[in-house]
């Protein structure tokens, strides 16, 4: 069955097709997350590293030569795997402001967005500007609460923060 003039397999694919946005302030863990989820997913064998040595492995989002010179990400990434009958894109995004046109451009064709924080760190001002696109934009948003495994705030503070500031 198809939709008006798409062919049904183009239908079939788009309906099965989810798109998440992973944004954040600088440094709070959006490409190893993104990483991570690669790694979860089947779609990579070994996760690298932001801030990798010559001899480790790069990030699979951080492509570009500056990015890997400098462990930030300065452009949009787009990842793919599929999960559970889905295909799953992840666009990792620039978290330092020098850059953010890109992630707000990123931010107008997801389905959802991932708004990773960092435990340390708490609700920041690029975290909050983020936030405002995605509302006006009306985009679904999940947090999710990077870096428990260091120092951090106390937790029910941290998510206190998170519910009076967003």
């Amino acid at each position: 069955m198809s939709n008006g003039s798409f062919p049904a397999d183009l239908v079939r694919d788009v309906a099965n097709r989810r798109t998440f946005a992973i944004i954040s302030h600088p440094d709070a863990g959006k490409t190893t997350l993104t990483e991570k989820l690669l790694l979860f997913g089947g779609a990579i064998q070994l996760a690298g590293t932001v801030k990798a040595r010559k001899s480790s492995r790069h990030a699979t989002s951080d492509w570009m030569e500056i990015e890997k010179q400098r462990g930030i990400s300065v452009t949009s990434s787009v990842m793919q795997f599929e999960y559970a009958g889905h295909t799953i894109n992840l666009l990792d995004t620039p978290g330092h402001e020098d850059f953010s046109e890109d992630t707000y451009r990123v931010l107008t064709a997801v389905d959802a967005a991932v708004m990773v924080i960092d435990a340390a760190k708490g609700v920041e001002a690029q975290t909050i500007k983020l936030l405002d696109v995605c509302r006006l934009r009306s985009t679904p948003i999940i947090t999710f609460v990077n870096k428990m495994d260091r120092e951090v705030r106390d937790g029910l503070a941290l998510i206190e923060e998170i519910e009076s500031v967003l």
